[in-house]
């Protein structure tokens, strides 16, 4: 497995198993069987609701705790933010059944970001969050919290995907210490993706997948790529990337295929602002 190495030191797998969608029921033996299948990088939120599945497949693996990279999510908290993050934050960690988390990740830009941060801040000083980070912050709310706080955000976890490639974006995180992360690398096969020809003929090539392929595309960018699958099969396939190497003239084949958009929603969007500021998790 290859690292990254974020801006404090930790080091990070560049690919992990991520757990979006996957129902609380199906959650603990997909997860079991990822672990065993290799992964070491687990993706989870409190807004997932299935941390405590992930928690039992964790426990259950045998696996040491200092080999594994776990990753949960804090969603917007109501006020006093700073109080409720701390407490949000022991919630999840208690569903995990975990002595810290390897990264702590603001999941949606929205709410008291600030006072949300600082408690972040707190935790990763105790070296209860090893590392910290967000979700979904576009160029400008990125740079906003960066400038205006004290701890730069190791990671930004956003929509990533050879139809929304983010290079700019990218460029801009590496110039300020941000490790990108993709969320929907499969862009949950809109747009034809898994049949799409030219991924297709570039993975004839090498006897690999679409799926393998987009995922050596991200990962050859040095983007953390987090793919789920219910399937042990899929989930071993998804792991057997690092055995070829994409060309530059592919790469670039590739960068034809970006539209510049999400295929999910946009962040700025109002009713999407509203939609998800208004959420609260049960409990």
């Amino acid at each position: 497995m290859q690292n990254v190495t974020l801006n404090n030191g930790v080091e990070m797998p560049i690919l992990g198993f991520g757990v979006y969608q996957i129902p609380a029921d199906q959650t603990e033996q997909a997860v079991s069987e990822a672990l065993a299948a290799g992964y070491r990088l687990l993706d989870t939120a409190a807004a997932y609701g299935n941390e405590e599945a992930v928690g039992r497949a964790i426990k259950s693996s045998g696996i040491p705790r200092e080999d594994l990279f776990v990753t949960t999510k804090l969603w917007i908290q109501d006020a006093p933010a700073q109080d409720n993050t701390k407490r949000a934050f022991e919630t999840s960690l208690n569903k995990l059944g975990l002595d810290y988390l390897d990264l702590y990740l603001m999941h949606q830009p929205y709410g008291d970001v600030y006072g949300q941060w600082r408690a972040m801040e707190d935790l990763n000083r105790e070296g209860r969050a090893k590392a910290i980070g967000v979700a979904n912050f576009y160029p400008d709310r990125l740079l906003d919290l960066i400038i205006n706080n004290e701890i730069t955000p190791q990671v930004n976890q956003i929509e990533t995907h050879p139809f929304f490639q983010r290079a700019d974006y990218q460029e801009l995180m590496r110039g300020n210490d941000v490790q990108i992360q993709s969320w929907g690398g499969f862009a949950e096969g809109k747009n034809d993706l898994f049949t799409n020809p030219l991924l297709a003929e570039i993975g004839e090539k090498y006897g690999k997948s679409v799926a393998q392929v987009v995922l050596r595309w991200l990962t050859q960018r040095g983007v953390v790529a987090i793919p789920k699958s219910v399937r042990a099969e899929r989930m071993a396939e998804n792991f057997d990337i690092f055995d070829f190497e994409l060309t530059d003239d592919q790469m670039a084949a590739i960068a034809t295929l970006d539209t510049g958009t999400s295929l999910f929603f946009d962040h700025h969007d109002p009713e999407i602002v509203a939609w998800l500021s208004k959420r609260r998790l049960d409990g």
